[in-house]
């Protein structure tokens, strides 16, 4: 029965957490409810709310009269979740009486990690009573045995334990009682380093010695490796020596699992953690043995992934051959390009923590990354190569121009390529080039100008599944204009560059634009503004549109810079009125949002 009653609380805070961020999200809708339920009708409640929406008022239902049942009783929950907590901590078992598998702990655990949700920082003042029980049960230490063949047949699986086949005879024997509660027990721990942040400092110690272990306990090394980089967050206020200790206790263990981790969903996760690891770390993380470890690991699962696609291709071969065949192959091409996004993602962090100086260490992988954007590869494999040459070029110029010769002509020649995800990764690329490349990429910049407006201007570039790329290359169009203006005439590119605007589905790339359009628009550039600010109107299309999209959040330096060029249009009594005159009322509240926002 007890576990009964925590199943119930649990899906209430599920349905308050949800309530809960659906309320935060309801002004960014357009919704702001000034009303109440005000009636029972039948079997819950019937609502008419008085809603504001885009400037207007409408009396509309929003809300059914289960919806509305639910809003009442998670808006009442909210005012008394602290006695509900207090009722939780009062009322809970004590946990060493418990069996290590009793389903009363995750009930009681997952209980508290939703409190934690929705109670956000006030959750902390908790954490001395709930931390010692979720503790116990996430240092829970399975029984494990090796076995030969006669012994684990005479152990049934009614036992609760788990084999693996180890060869010669022998088996590898885990007893699976009690770890779906250390899995559940770590997951938790995950949610508060990640809700509570600075304020789950003062267990940041021993979780990370438990989670440390627990890289190599089936079943909850997925959450030990998503907590590494959250604790190393958790740990930032206790200044950089504390950091670096932590970092240097679980760094090692996170080389050593992405070398042997045998699966590949973990393995997906524990590269991902890594990438994070690194990027909160910074410059000087890694030391040299640190890299050679690395550098060999990562070598060996590029030539994994080669070997692989070879693999494929011959069982493609066999008279066996067939759909179900094929469906199988496919999965593993999936799992192995996922991976290959991992090598990606920890390349990324070093090359943005390192810059220029890791281009020696580099080199080793340099042959196995050019072969990924030969012609003849899959597409996914050109996307990531493409990625990783765009962070070299990104991170580490001008000194990147000595690969030159490996990525340029594949990068303008792909920026055409049948596929979108291609081409986004070549435009980019073409971008930072322009950005950050140097004088040596001057002559590329021109070159590449006519094959980015070849994409955008082509008959399907706004499809859903072209659209990503080619506003990457309109942003890289804006770049070369921005910074190697001397390599295009930009007064006649940009009153192209301008009907293009705004960008919506990439949101780094719409500020990358924004921004550009803002200097643009401060300096006074006559083609932008036009002969008596004649543009205007287009320009605010341009700022509403973006806005209604939510192409640049408001807390950015860019929307404010957009809004004080609304403003100083503002003051201009006429001109604001037409303006304004030219823009539909959706458009009109996405300014006045923006105006009361930034």
């Amino acid at each position: 029965m007890f576990h009964i009653q925590y199943f119930c609380l649990q899906t209430i805070l599920k349905h308050c957490l949800f309530t809960y961020k659906f309320f935060n999200m309801l002004p960014y809708l357009g919704y702001k409810p000034c009303g109440k339920c005000d009636r029972f009708e039948g079997e819950g409640f019937i609502t008419t709310q008085e809603t504001e929406l885009g400037g207007s008022s409408a009396t509309d239902p929003i809300y059914t009269h289960n919806e509305c049942f639910f809003l009442n009783v998670s808006f009442q929950f909210m005012q008394d979740a602290s006695d509900v907590m207090q009722l939780l901590l009062k009322t809970q078992t004590d946990f060493s009486d418990m069996e290590d598998d009793d389903p009363q702990i995750s009930y009681m655990i997952s209980a508290w990690a939703r409190m934690c949700k929705i109670l956000g920082k006030e959750f902390q003042q908790y954490l001395p009573v709930v931390m010692g029980p979720l503790m116990k049960t996430a240092s829970i230490k399975p029984e494990v045995a090796l076995l030969d063949t006669q012994d684990m047949e005479n152990m049934s699986d009614d036992d609760g334990w788990e084999f693996v086949n180890l060869g010669d005879q022998q088996s590898f024997g885990i007893k699976t009682a009690g770890l779906e509660e250390k899995s559940t027990a770590c997951q938790m721990l995950v949610c508060y380093a990640k809700e509570l942040k600075e304020g789950f400092v003062e267990y940041t110690e021993q979780v990370v010695k438990l989670m440390y272990v627990s890289l190599t306990i089936k079943r909850v090394r997925v959450a030990a490796a998503e907590s590494m980089p959250l604790l190393l967050e958790c740990a930032r206020v206790r200044g950089p020596e504390y950091l670096t200790q932590m970092w240097h206790f679980m760094c090692d263990a996170l080389i050593k699992a992405i070398g042997t981790e045998p699966d590949s969903d973990v393995l997906s996760e524990i590269m991902h953690s890594f990438a994070k690891c690194i990027e909160v770390m910074g410059d000087g993380c890694l030391n040299n043995e640190h890299f050679e470890e690395l550098g060999g690991i990562l070598k060996a699962k590029l030539e994994e992934h080669f070997k692989n696609q070879e693999l494929r291709q011959v069982k493609r071969q066999d008279e066996d051959y067939d759909e179900q065949v094929e469906e199988s192959l496919q999965d593993e091409d999936d799992n192995d390009v996922y991976i290959l996004t991992k090598v990606s993602d920890i390349l990324h962090s070093i090359f943005s923590s390192y810059k220029e100086k890791v281009l020696p260490w580099f080199e080793q992988l340099l042959p196995l990354i050019v072969n990924l954007i030969c012609p003849h590869r899959p597409w996914p494999d050109r996307q990531w190569g493409l990625c990783i040459f765009d962070d070299v070029v990104e991170h580490c110029s001008p000194a990147s121009f000595k690969y030159a010769e490996y990525f340029l002509r594949p990068m303008l020649q792909y920026v055409c390529d049948s596929s979108p995800e291609v081409r986004q990764a070549a435009a980019y690329g073409l971008g930072v080039m322009a950005q950050y490349g140097g004088d040596n990429y001057r002559p590329f910049c021109t070159e590449a100008l006519p094959l980015l407006v070849r994409v955008i201007q082509s008959a399907d570039s706004k499809t859903k599944e072209n659209v990503n790329a080619t506003e990457n290359c309109i942003s890289a169009v804006g770049k070369i204009m921005k910074f190697k203006p001397d390599c295009v005439n930009v007064e006649e590119v940009l009153p192209h560059w301008l009907s293009w605007l705004p960008l919506h589905e990439d949101k780094e790339e719409a500020v990358q634009t924004f921004n550009y359009l803002c200097d643009l628009i401060e300096s006074n550039h006559p083609i932008v503004l036009g002969p008596n600010n004649t543009n205007l109107p287009k320009i605010f299309s341009i700022i509403a549109e973006g806005e209604m999209h939510e192409a640049i959040k408001h807390e950015d330096p860019c929307a404010k810079r957009l809004a004080n060029v609304v403003r100083q249009v503002q003051t201009s009594g006429g001109l604001w009125t037409e303006c304004i005159a030219q823009l539909s009322p959706e458009q009109q509240a996405a300014i006045q949002e923006l105006l009361n926002s930034a």
